[in-house]
């Protein structure tokens, strides 16, 4: 059967758009039983060019439907990210008897009169739960006079201080602001200096506070992505910060680097808004790809997907805290158990075969190293192509292969190994979703994660387990394949 250009590539269970071009995820929201995702989007083309909000919805954060464009530039400039809020109180007072959407984002003009004009932060409000926008007539309502990255606005409510916060990109740096009706803006503070990593420009911000371990005792996360930089090989990534917050500074608990993700392709990842109590999670998504090489993706005529939804939580081991990362539950329905094995011991002479001719599939490891050097996994998605990932016992390091995993030459950058330093690689649980061109690693029940892109002919034809010198037990295995519902 000939595949149509337009759907090769194209995924079972992640989000894409039905032609153009798409990044980052903007304006997550829960609203009246739908899950909102709106994204930057190029309506014109494939690759990037004036940006958009595009805008889909969900009931089970798997399923989209995508609807019309929400947001068109304007005589302010094209739409960059933001965020959307629902206005329980209509402290803006937009709304009448029922709340609404109010979406703040950042308005992006390339050159006034021949000089760069910045960027400066707007609001649009609906009132018919994201079908149609009506931007509000006192924009921009936040400016700054010398900073040219000045974007990506993230807003919640705090319940403390009983003001709406924003935390916002600002070059090196985020910047918090404070407002009691999202028009009128007050600074607050200004956090970056000394922490984390500045090898590319500070992006896409979210804060918000978790429980750890599912206690009482909760800190506060902020998520920061990080732009490309040409000088290193990592291309665009992300990072995170634990500590506290008190409505107007944030004051991490560390200075050294966290990243959320240490695969090359999950970037500007933020947080749903307005996920209801009774629910308790919070649910992130990022963009599926790399700015090193995002436009030259072998797509044609769409580019670009989103991670699968994901759950975060924060976790204590030895005084430090860390942001662990597991699939929805919704995801649990789209799979049904075809095989699994227990306790079979896998030599450097033996593999174990797991037969998996599916549309997408998901991989369940739970192994133990008897005394190999090196063991994994390879799957393989035709005779020729594979990805293989490798776990060194002696450098306790896991690594991720896709220089054979199919179409790779559009980029030098994209067959390169990815790695995840390991805390213990003597016993290891492994998630692995395999879509038509992506593969999302969850280690030890989502304490490290590993996205990455793939262009394969096919998902996967069989996955093949192995042992360097010496042996690995494989306590249990699972591969579940698509449901029939």
């Amino acid at each position: 059967m000939k595949i149509n250009k337009l759907e090769k590539y194209r995924p079972a269970l992640h989000f894409s758009p039905k032609k153009n071009w798409m990044n980052d995820p903007n304006g997550l929201v829960f609203f009246k039983d739908e899950y909102h995702l709106f994204y930057q989007y190029n309506p014109h083309g494939s690759t990037w060019g004036p940006m958009h909000w595009g805008h889909a919805v969900s009931k089970d954060l798997i399923v989209w439907d995508e609807l019309e464009i929400a947001l068109h530039p304007d005589e302010n400039g094209t739409i960059f990210s933001g965020s959307i809020v629902v206005d329980w109180n209509n402290t803006t007072g937009f709304f009448n008897d029922e709340p609404g959407l109010v979406a703040i984002f950042t308005h992006h003009l390339e050159q006034v009169h021949g000089k760069l004009a910045g960027q400066k932060q707007s609001l649009a409000y609906s009132i018919d739960k994201g079908r149609s926008w009506i931007k509000y007539d006192g924009n921009p309502v936040l400016a700054h006079p010398s900073k040219p990255d000045f974007r990506d606005p993230k807003v919640f409510w705090h319940k403390e201080t009983q003001k709406w916060i924003m935390a916002l990109a600002t070059g090196q740096s985020i910047s918090f602001y404070s407002s009691p009706n999202l028009k009128e803006w007050k600074f607050e503070s200004e956090f970056g200096e000394n922490c984390g990593c500045h090898e590319g420009v500070w992006e896409c911000p979210d804060l918000f506070e978790l429980s750890i371990d599912n206690s009482n005792n909760k800190k506060w996360v902020l998520i920061v992505s990080i732009g490309d930089n040409l000088q290193y090989d990592k291309g665009s990534r992300t990072q995170y910060f634990v500590g506290s917050f008190d409505g107007k500074e944030f004051t991490p608990e560390h200075e050294d680097i966290k990243w959320l993700d240490y695969g090359k392709d999950n970037y500007a990842g933020v947080s749903f808004s307005d996920i209801p109590e009774a629910d308790g999670r919070r649910i992130y998504l990022g963009w599926m790809s790399n700015w090193r090489y995002a436009n030259q993706v072998p797509t044609e005529g769409w580019r670009s997907q989103m991670t699968l939804p994901r759950e975060l939580e924060l976790r204590e081991k030895k005084g430090e805290y860390y942001l662990v990362q597991n699939l929805v539950r919704e995801l649990d329905t789209y799979f049904d158990r075809k095989e699994e094995r227990t306790e079979t011991v896998i030599s450097d002479k033996e593999s174990t075969i797991f037969e998996v001719d599916y549309e997408y599939t998901e991989i369940i490891l739970s192994l133990k190293n008897i005394n190999a050097n090196k063991y994994g996994l390879t799957i393989e998605h035709t005779d020729s192509q594979n990805t293989t990932i490798t776990i060194d016992v002696k450098e306790n390091v896991l690594s991720l292969s896709r220089e054979k995993s199919g179409v790779v030459d559009f980029s030098d950058n994209f067959p390169k190994l990815q790695r995840v330093c390991l805390k213990d690689s003597h016993s290891l649980d492994l998630r692995i979703i395999v879509d038509s061109a992506s593969l999302e690693l969850f280690i030890n029940g989502g304490e490290q994660a590993l996205t990455s892109l793939i262009f394969p002919d096919k998902v996967s034809k069989r996955v093949c387990l192995f042992a360097e010198d010496g042996e690995v037990n494989l306590v249990y295995g699972k591969v579940s394949v698509p449901s029939k519902n």
